[in-house]
């Protein structure tokens, strides 16, 4: 499977952005796709999540409110709109897939199995 991020970029606090994530190579509805973000020096954390049909999302809890994941099937891409940004959500941003059926998708990085390149953001104050 073929990953690629993009929307990236340097954005005021309290401004959006809106990543994209185009998969190929496989049937993108096969998995569920979620976000991770790592920061200099931090460990990847688990951003948000939605299920294959895009009927159920899940969201760490520093970005509920603020974060809006959804996927466009026939598109084979998965979005995350992202508003009010402060810059602790100055990150790298990527895109996952996994196959796993379970809900609440998983949260640890090693249960998904394809993965982007990334997409910085970068927020200043």
């Amino acid at each position: 499977v073929h990953v690629v991020e993009s929307g990236g970029g340097l954005v005021q606090a309290g401004d959006f952005l809106r990543l994209s994530c185009i998969c190929n190579g496989r049937t993108f509805t096969d998995y569920a796709v979620a976000w991770f973000r790592q920061a200099p020096g931090q460990e990847r954390e688990f951003v948000a999540a939605i299920n294959w049909r895009g009927s159920m999302s899940s969201y760490r809890d520093s970005v509920k409110g603020r974060f809006a994941i959804s996927r466009d099937n026939a598109r084979n891409t998965v979005y995350l709109q992202m508003n009010n940004l402060n810059p602790e959500d100055t990150a790298l941003y990527y895109c996952a897939l996994t196959s796993t059926t379970a809900w609440p998708a998983p949260i640890l990085p090693n249960r998904y199995v394809y993965w982007g390149q990334g997409t910085r953001v970068t927020v200043s104050s």
